[in-house]
């Protein structure tokens, strides 16, 4: 251990890993236990029993439970004065500024069958390129009032005037292989007439998605930057444009990351890589996030959920561990930005655990599971990256 002396002569660093959706219920096919129970995670647990496991509330009472308001808690910024919305998030992060009077909307690829069923609210999962054409079209085809833009996979923007905004759309991931339900509200008609036009243009392109789907509707937030909330420099690697969105709002710096994708097939230790050496140039502070668990949860895929928290231990917490030790004293936060449960396909606004760690000074020690944590008081979510700088646990 260092000397005080020596511990003040480096700065500290601090990482928080965010594996998405990564809570969970318990599983039949896991014999009642959970994904984080059945995967084998070695550093994780040995991290854990190390650190301080305790309990958060990222989704606060009322809100809904995605990744918009889970993120924004775990970075620290209090959802219920900051969130207006997903998609001006993911708007942020294609560079797109919205004005007073435009909203931003969420613009799945998705596919729905002949008798009204969402079989897929990802549309297959289609490469980003080819999405790209199909957005493009759209926008040529549809566009006018409003306009399409081209994000990752089947996740992409449409903005829209203001007064568009008012309307009740359904989360697609929320029907998974239930019958859809449009959008409702003043706004409704002229969201559902795009909606029904989109299927005369997605389908040429050869993909699984057969038409669009709108929710998620939002003003364009007006956040502090990162430095200014919580007096460092930050950094984030994610794949997902809704965390990058959040990344572009407050100033972070935003890494590209070769072969990152939201998806199974990501660049974890590329992810790792891009963290460390982003401490290393200068940051205090990288933000790793992985959103297959997330997928995996809302597929009900079992073995793929436990393979998702099994790379992060062998793929990205292995190696960040030895590289942060090379840079001197560190702290690590490590929690999913919801629940995503393989038994309802949809995220949830349970509290999740989540983990502390000093690389320094020992805490309580525990183990990072949901029935590990279950006894420990719930905490706001926002209130954590506070205590991960505060040094304090």
């Amino acid at each position: 251990m260092l000397s005080n002396r020596a511990r003040e002569s480096f700065i500290v660093k601090y990482v928080v890993c965010i594996p998405d959706g990564c809570s969970d219920l318990p599983v039949p096919e896991l014999d009642g236990a959970t994904p984080l129970e059945a995967a084998r995670t070695p550093v994780l647990d040995a991290l854990a029993a190390r650190g301080q496991v305790g309990l958060a509330q990222v989704i606060p009472p009322g809100m809904p439970p995605g990744s918009d308001v889970g993120n924004m808690s775990i970075f620290g910024y209090d959802p219920t004065r900051y969130h207006t919305g997903r998609s001006p998030i993911e708007a942020a992060a294609l560079g797109l500024t919205l004005t007073p009077d435009q909203v931003a909307y969420r613009c799945n690829l998705v596919t729905v069958t002949e008798d009204g069923i969402m079989a897929d609210f990802s549309g297959g999962h289609p490469d980003s390129a080819r999405a790209a054409e199909v957005i493009a079209a759209l926008d040529a085809e549809l566009g006018g009032e409003v306009s399409f833009h081209a994000g990752v996979q089947y996740r992409h923007t449409m903005i829209a005037p203001a007064e568009w905004a008012d309307a009740i759309c359904t989360p697609p991931h929320e029907l998974s292989d239930l019958p859809v339900v449009g959008p409702q509200g003043p706004a409704g008609p002229k969201l559902a007439s795009l909606e029904e036009a989109s299927r005369s243009v997605v389908p040429r392109f050869g993909l699984k998605a057969n038409r669009i789907w709108l929710w998620g509707q939002g003003f364009q937030p007006e956040m502090p930057s990162f430095r200014e909330m919580h007096g460092v420099e930050a950094g984030m690697v994610s794949a997902v444009d809704l965390v990058r969105g959040i990344g572009a709002l407050t100033g972070m710096t935003v890494a590209n990351v070769p072969g990152a994708t939201a998806w199974y097939d990501t660049n974890y230790e590329g992810k790792r890589d891009a963290a460390l050496a982003g401490l290393a140039d200068g940051a205090d502070l990288y933000a790793i996030h992985v959103e297959a668990s997330d997928e995996a949860g809302h597929e009900g895929n079992v073995a793929e959920k436990v393979r998702c928290l099994e790379n992060w231990d062998r793929r990205i917490l292995a190696g960040l561990i030895d590289g942060l030790d090379q840079l001197g004293p560190w702290r690590l936060l490590l929690l999913p930005d919801h629940a995503t449960p393989l038994t309802t396909r949809s995220h949830i606004d349970d509290p999740v655990p989540y983990l502390i760690v000093d690389s320094e000074v020992d805490g309580p020690g525990g183990v990072y599971t949901e029935q590990g944590a279950a006894s420990a008081e719930v905490v706001p979510g926002h209130h954590l990256m506070g205590r991960l700088l505060a040094r304090a646990s």
